[in-house]
């Protein structure tokens, strides 16, 4: 069994047609999805789904493309969102410096919001970070010495630097179907290496099609097709891989179980 451990299912490409993309997934071998929020309007929407869907998860969270919009966000209003059995993780948040659609400084202000969500509850903290690593690094590090917390970079793109840094810290990382591009050799030596124990595969569907899907939206059933890839990377079988990272997610993702 695989679990799709980020994908947005209440996205436009899939939410109109999020139950067969389910049981597609399902028919591939995916037996886990967390449905991933991205701005306070989404929250309801994307628990609901988890609480109809028994193999659905749902995250709480503000991704840094919407941090303009709400600077305001208070921690209570975040944390009281977390008190839901199918919340089990916090996010996304993080910073990105690539499009910069919202202020840095209030990114950086809201992604220490959420850490100390994550610190507080001890949901784990799911990443965004894009042209940032320095900063990410440095408010990790920081937040770190005030006390750990769980986290993951989701959809890992960064240098073989940031991963050694993250690691170091504990964190997990997280592969998406950009690992299977043609382009992301530093990427793919990255995957090959990784320690087996803080390992996950992921989507991001509707975004990030892995190869032989690139040009179509992605969906949570091509997660096999980005772990089928890593697994050849490592040199070990598709089973074992989608074993080992299904026990990392319920170890990571505590609440899950």
């Amino acid at each position: 069994m695989l679990i799709d451990s980020h994908c947005h299912l209440e996205y436009e490409g899939l939410v109109d047609d999020q139950q067969a993309a389910l049981e597609r997934a399902r028919a591939a071998g995916v037996g886990g999805f967390l449905n991933i929020s991205t701005r306070q309007s989404e929250w309801g929407q994307v628990v609901a789904t988890a609480e109809r869907e028994s193999d659905v998860w749902a995250s709480v969270g503000i991704h840094p493309h919407e941090a303009d919009g709400h600077a305001d966000l208070g921690r209570e209003i975040l944390l009281a969102a977390t008190d839901n059995a199918r919340v089990i993780g916090i996010g996304e948040t993080g910073l990105d410096y690539y499009y910069d659609k919202s202020d840095r400084q209030v990114q950086q202000a809201l992604f220490r919001m959420h850490i100390g969500v994550a610190r507080e509850t001890g949901l784990p903290l799911i990443i965004h970070t894009r042209d940032a690593e320095e900063d990410t690094a440095a408010i990790l590090r920081d937040e770190m010495e005030k006390g750990a917390f769980p986290a993951l970079i989701h959809c890992f793109t960064a240098s073989a630097e940031f991963a050694r840094i993250v690691l170091d810290l504990g964190l997990t990382i997280s592969l998406s179907g950009i690992v299977t591009f043609k382009n992301a050799r530093e990427l793919q030596e990255i995957a090959a290496k990784l320690p087996a124990d803080r390992m996950l595969v992921e989507t991001d569907s509707p975004f990030l099609a892995p190869i032989p899907h690139r040009g179509k939206p992605c969906e949570p059933a091509f997660v096999r097709d980005t772990a089928a890839f890593v697994a050849s990377l490592r040199g070990e079988s598709l089973d074992a891989l989608a074993a080992r990272t299904t026990a990392n997610f319920h170890a990571l993702f505590g609440k899950s179980l």
